[in-house]
């Protein structure tokens, strides 16, 4: 006759054995299904993507100062239907536009004082944070190579959309954005005043680039 204490213990090792094998399976009570998330970059081709450090030119701030807008891949864009070309930029590993704004012919880029590796432009509509506004950009590239690739084709971007919109008026009052943002632009000082020195906005855009990395 087997001792109740040794058929205790076996009973308590083959339970215990039984338990640390279970693997239950729980049905989630809510089932959320997939979605795929839009970008409205799916209806575009990319005409060109290199990494880059952005800045935008905070004239709001006493003094004004270059402020880092992040760093990632700019793109340069072109919707398949419309024909139009935008530059867009996005941080890394959160993904948030940095800048958003169509290319149009009248925008150029100026050459950062003393740097072969970054650019400078204005932008009547930078759709970054949604609401439309003016605003005044510099970027930086690892290397001049880097930085004469992005003009050559931010170039031919501008002559593409320029070619498109021959024979094409643009009337401000047929569009009420572009005239509000044109009177805005109007009604800005000229000048901006920088550590007791007065300058034009044009030198002001290339000289406060100085020390801008790209790393």
């Amino acid at each position: 006759m087997a001792d109740p204490k040794d058929q205790e213990d076996h009973e308590t090792a083959v339970d215990g054995t039984e338990d640390s094998n279970h693997d239950p399976q729980f049905e989630p009570i809510v089932s959320l299904p997939e979605q795929d998330v839009k970008t409205l970059e799916e209806d575009e081709e990319e005409l060109f993507k290199m990494r880059a450090k952005l800045y935008r030119f905070a004239s709001e701030n006493d003094p004004p100062e270059w402020k880092e807008r992040g760093t990632g891949d700019v793109k340069l864009l072109k919707h398949r239907e419309k024909g139009t070309i935008r530059l867009l930029m996005r941080r890394d590993r959160t993904l948030k536009i940095c800048a958003n704004h169509n290319i149009v012919p009248m925008m150029e880029l100026k050459p950062n004082a003393g740097s072969d590796r970054a650019w400078v432009w204005n932008t009547l509509a930078d759709y970054a944070d949604e609401s439309p506004k003016p605003e005044l950009l510099a970027i930086r590239f690892l290397n001049a190579e880097n930085a004469q690739k992005f003009k050559v084709k931010f170039d031919e971007c501008k002559e593409e959309v320029k070619k498109s919109q021959e024979g094409t008026e643009i009337v401000p009052s047929r569009f009420p954005l572009i005239s509000v943002l044109l009177e805005t632009a109007m009604k800005r000082n000229p000048l901006q005043t920088v550590k007791g020195r007065q300058m034009h906005a044009a030198d002001c855009s290339v000289q406060l680039t100085d020390g801008i990395r790209c790393t």
